[in-house]
């Protein structure tokens, strides 16, 4: 998905590729709408100004590709190829259940999506979209004939008529082409200063190839560790059990007390072989990697939600209890270490911390930024914001509003260098929060990412540290899942479509194993050889197309809104 790379529209082209996709993305769009009576027509309406188009007319189009007159108006903005596309588009068939969907859909992640959609999508009597939308994607995944596809969501709609809002819509296209815009400069901003800091730069010598496998072979050792007085976020005691991976480099000639530890936190709906890639790569360098699976978080709690034995794609206290996951896992590496000789050569004094999305947050708490909780709905997290953003983010960030403290304060002191990628920071954090941060901190973006934006994510949080080491690393074209690897468990919730992933997933995971090296291998296992390859030069000597690096130390978000 290239949706952050596109370029800036004037309005007037904006209005005009709107007016093209009447008839094609803003009908596919009504991928919302449910009946006892099927919907019979589709009207566009921009103020007093509308145009209609029969279901049936759709319809025959998308079976036979034969065009009536109105859908010829529409469909002559387009070349043959894009009329296809739309015809197979009308069709295809989404593989969820209903059980699936109406739980998601019943969950207020769901509800505030639908709240979008619903300022857009609209009965015909011009009132709010959002349950007529609900009830038609239920009742056509529900439908086993035809399934889950635009063409039959329209079909089931529950009213007569189906209104798309041009002017709303024109609206939302405005503000994502803001959106598009400020991250082209960004992007653009960050590439031509990590260009700049490269040409001032030598590679290092020798050079070795991080990305590459180490020499040491490792073992895995697993555990189940159960946290019997948990403090919850409310103040009551409480269990807690998770799996946890420990992988341990086999033959390590280091001291006793030396061997260092990395700790990979994932994110929302994945589980502990997200990151075995990264884990088993930084075990062959000599690092001891441990992987906890956050079980109120995780694959299964997605698959829960998908199945009806929840009502929540995850629960506030997870913003609590993630971190204290950690600081559990090293307080019982600690104990576990009094009686067996194959742990008491971790350095569990000073960890290194890595996190993907809602791990990335983990990460970034731990490292010492407070974590805002029942303030924000007051603040960041009212309705509106929520329903008026792209920053599908918020949807799990503003989850900690309804936590009963003000803030929390979950850091561990035995984390000394923290990775966040594409975490989500904004508003669960704030500036206040992350400019507590002490550690060395890199963040990892994709200007491509469509769930946490990478300027108000990543980027702009970025400038809110005040740690003297701190990097930035932009991906171009990277999306929020580039770097995940496929689940080898049965607990996988979703598959996730290629074009969410982005190009090239692999060339992602070869950069992640590299900085990942580079990073901790400078402050957590404190070899000041790899310090030459956290540069802007290094990133860019290994930086391939379709993902290209760019790497900064610092910047000054105020020099791109000049």
């Amino acid at each position: 998905m290239r949706l952050f790379s596109l370029p800036s529209l004037a309005p007037s082209s904006l209005l005009k590729r709107c007016l093209k996709l009447l008839g094609v993305g803003l009908i596919v769009t009504a991928i919302a709408p449910v009946p006892a009576q099927a919907a019979e027509r589709i009207y566009l309406s921009y103020g007093l100004l509308e145009r209609s188009i029969s279901f049936e007319e759709l319809e025959k189009y998308a079976d036979s590709g034969e065009l009536s007159d109105d859908l010829y108006v529409y469909t002559s903005y387009v070349n043959a190829e894009q009329r296809q596309q739309l015809r197979s588009v009308l069709k295809a068939k989404a593989e969820l259940s209903p059980i699936a969907i109406s739980q998601f859909l019943y969950s207020p992640q769901g509800e505030i999506l639908l709240g979008r959609l619903g300022q857009v999508i609209q009965p015909e009597a011009r009132t709010d979209g959002a349950k007529a939308i609900r009830a038609a994607l239920i009742l056509a995944a529900v439908d086993q004939q035809k399934g889950l596809s635009p063409l039959n969501v329209v079909r089931n709609f529950p009213t007569r008529g189906i209104r798309v809002d041009l002017f709303r819509t024109l609206q939302i296209a405005d503000e994502l082409e803001k959106l598009v815009t400020s991250t082209n400069l960004y992007t653009k901003a960050i590439t031509a200063q990590s260009s700049q800091d490269a040409s001032r730069l030598p590679l290092p010598t020798p050079l070795m190839d991080l990305t590459q496998r180490g020499r040491n072979s490792w073992e895995v050792l697993p555990f189940n560790l159960r946290d019997e007085g948990r403090v919850s976020s409310t103040g009551f005691v409480k269990r807690r059990s998770f799996p946890m991976n420990l992988y341990l480099p086999r033959s390590v000639t280091q001291s006793a007390s030396s061997l260092p530890l990395v700790v990979i936190s994932h994110g929302l709906g994945s589980d502990l072989n997200t990151f075995k890639y990264l884990a088993e790569h930084l075990a062959s360098h000599g690092f001891a990697v441990a992987v906890p699976e956050h079980p109120g978080s995780n694959s299964r709690q997605i698959k829960a939600l998908l199945r009806g034995l929840t009502d929540e794609v995850t629960e506030p206290s997870e913003f609590h209890d993630r971190p204290l996951d950690i600081t559990f896992l090293l307080d019982e590496l600690t104990k576990k270490a009094q009686g067996d000789s194959r742990l008491r050569s971790i350095n569990l004094q000073r960890v290194g911390v890595l996190g993907q999305s809602f791990g990335g947050y983990t990460a970034l708490a731990l490292a010492g930024a407070p974590l805002n909780g029942k303030s924000l709905a007051e603040t960041q997290c009212t309705p509106e914001k929520q329903v008026n953003t792209f920053n599908i983010s918020l949807v799990l960030q503003c989850l900690a509003s309804q936590l009963s403290n003000q803030t929390y304060y979950l850091g561990d002191s035995r984390v000394a260098a923290v990775i966040a990628v594409n975490p989500i920071d904004s508003v669960a954090l704030g500036p206040e929060s992350i400019g507590q941060i002490k550690v060395p901190t890199m963040m990892i973006t994709g200007n491509a990412d469509t769930v946490a934006p990478s300027i108000l994510e990543q980027v702009i949080p970025f400038t809110w540290l005040h740690t003297p080491e701190r990097y930035l690393v932009m991906v171009d074209r990277g999306t929020h899942f580039s770097f995940l690897a496929d689940s080898e468990s049965n607990n996988n919730s979703l598959p996730i479509p290629p074009e969410l992933i982005g190009p090239n997933p692999l060339l992602a995971r070869r950069y992640l194993n590299g900085l990942s090296l580079a990073f901790f291998g400078t402050y957590i296992m404190n070899q000041p050889a790899f310090r030459p390859y956290l540069t802007a030069r290094y990133t860019q000597f290994i930086s391939q197309d379709p993902l290209r690096l760019s790497l900064i130390t610092q910047f000054d978000s105020t020099q791109v809104q000049r």
